[in-house]
């Protein structure tokens, strides 16, 4: 099935002499979107590393309040 596909949609997207489906590239157009791919990540990986940081606080203080009952403060 899979394959097929592929032996259909190939010609269709293989035209135009190499151009790719964005049009005509030049270094401009390709180091936009190599800039754009980096601030995505450092975005996604900061975004990410927010979350861990709240999840580990709230997991920390849910642990202080069991050993505060334990101990009787």
């Amino acid at each position: 099935m899979s394959v097929t596909l592929l032996v259909v949609a190939a010609p269709a997207l293989a035209g135009d002499n190499g151009e790719g489906l964005a049009g005509e590239t030049n270094d401009k157009v390709v180091t936009f979107f190599s800039l754009g791919v980096i601030a995505f990540f450092v975005l996604f990986v900061g975004i990410l590393s927010v979350l861990q940081a709240r999840k580990e606080k709230r997991k920390e203080e849910r642990q202080a309040a069991r050993m505060r009952q334990r101990i009787g403060w």
